[in-house]
């Protein structure tokens, strides 16, 4: 019978004792004050950084191999550290931190794909699965955080309006986390995280490819594919135009944050600026889902909901529309600042990464002069030194 647990499973993905994925975990913390949602949701440390990450590891790998496979390690310790309180359900943070961990293993899956076994190309399907069941889970969170900070302003009777719509919320949370508790008990889920587990053991078609030489472009690529993307938002752009956006700056993050050591300041300077621009996409998201939901919610006829409830969700999807548009005044700021300055230093430092691999290696001397360099340390002093041959 299968452990509804996942307790077996998850003492086979202990690949690292404790203190060293605590240690390791450590800068793959999403900013702690990014969301409203996530900002209460958080009571953990502040995120160190990469800088801080740097002083936890001697030397980067060589090969982009070695790279993948070692962050693909670093997030199944992440998995299992924070699992069994997404389970739980009682500290929102924890089930932010495993969709994290899943966000970052499709994004190594990704930007390592030629140099990761086939196996973990083909593990991607389920890592969406898995990300979709998380999300619906995490939004709800989300929203009843904001409710409840809402709440704190109201007075009594507004308090007491606004029960029946936090009751509806937590029973559709009630109804989402199964879902997502059967998800992770499911067999495709159990073969996904083996697969990803056992993939240490493999070895990729072009594992001697120097990291070097893969990274650097990799991350010049995201940029590319985030500019790209912002350039297409106009005042008018959907939802869906907007969270591409964000998407493409969590890839370039990741992306980022995977060379942390070899990209120093510049790398550090960056991931700084792209934070505060997934702080913007991330409130301008919440806030939109948020005021859909209960646009959907009060249109429904058999919500039951009483008038005092109707109104006050009125005011509410009203707020959400006043943050949705705060945030995107606020994006080209936010842009301005990743492909300024910081970002010219960083694609210096990318350049020079990548000449380095390019620069060829030093000409040995050829032949007939080692022949000549040789007699000119065995001549004795004084004595007519002798002369290569020539040819």
């Amino acid at each position: 019978m299968a452990d509804p647990s996942g307790s077996a499973i998850a003492a086979s993905l202990l690949l690292q004792s404790s203190d060293d994925a605590t240690t390791l975990l450590a800068p793959m913390k999403e900013s702690a004050n990014a969301r409203p949602g996530e900002a209460a949701a958080s009571d953990g440390p502040a995120d160190p950084g990469p800088a801080a990450a740097r002083e936890a590891h001697e030397e980067p790998p060589r090969s982009a191999h070695e790279m993948a496979l070692g962050q693909l390690r670093r997030l199944l310790a992440a998995w299992q550290l924070h699992e069994p309180g997404a389970r739980r359900g009682e500290d929102p943070e924890a089930l932010h931190q495993l969709r994290v961990t899943a966000r970052r293993i499709d994004a190594t899956l990704g930007l390592f794909k030629r140099q990761l076994p086939r196996s973990l190309l083909q593990a991607r399907k389920t890592t969406k699965g898995v990300l979709r069941t998380l999300g619906a889970a995490r939004d709800l969170d989300v929203q009843l955080i904001e409710l409840a900070q809402y709440c704190e302003s109201l007075s009594d009777a507004e308090r007491s309006a606004a029960e029946p719509l936090r009751q509806r919320l937590q029973s559709e949370r009630e109804r989402a986390r199964a879902r997502m508790i059967r998800g992770l008990d499911s067999e495709a889920t159990r073969r996904w995280l083996e697969t990803l587990r056992a993939a240490g053991e493999e070895s990729g078609e072009h594992g001697d490819e120097p990291a070097l030489a893969v990274l650097p472009e990799r991350v010049r690529r995201r940029f590319r594919k985030l500019r790209k993307s912002v350039g297409k938002l106009r005042n008018k752009s959907s939802m869906e135009e907007y969270h591409q956006v964000r998407r493409r700056a969590k890839q370039l993050r990741y992306a980022i944050e995977c060379g942390a050591d070899l990209f120093g300041k510049p790398g550090d300077e960056t991931l700084r600026a792209l934070r505060r621009l997934q702080d913007r996409l991330g409130a301008h998201q919440d806030a939109h889902m948020a005021q859909s939901r209960l646009t959907l919610l009060a249109a429904d006829p058999r919500n039951g909901l009483p008038p005092a409830t109707l109104f006050l969700m009125g005011r509410l999807a009203e707020q959400h529309a006043q943050l949705t548009s705060q945030a995107r005044a606020t994006l080209s700021r936010s842009w301005r600042k990743v492909r300024g300055r910081r970002w010219r230093a960083l694609r210096a430092r990318l350049q020079q990464l990548s000449d380095s691999v390019l620069a060829p290696p030093a000409a040995a001397p050829p032949p007939a002069a080692l022949s000549a360099l040789q007699l000119e340390s065995t001549a004795p002093a004084g004595e007519p030194q002798a002369r290569p041959l020539k040819h």
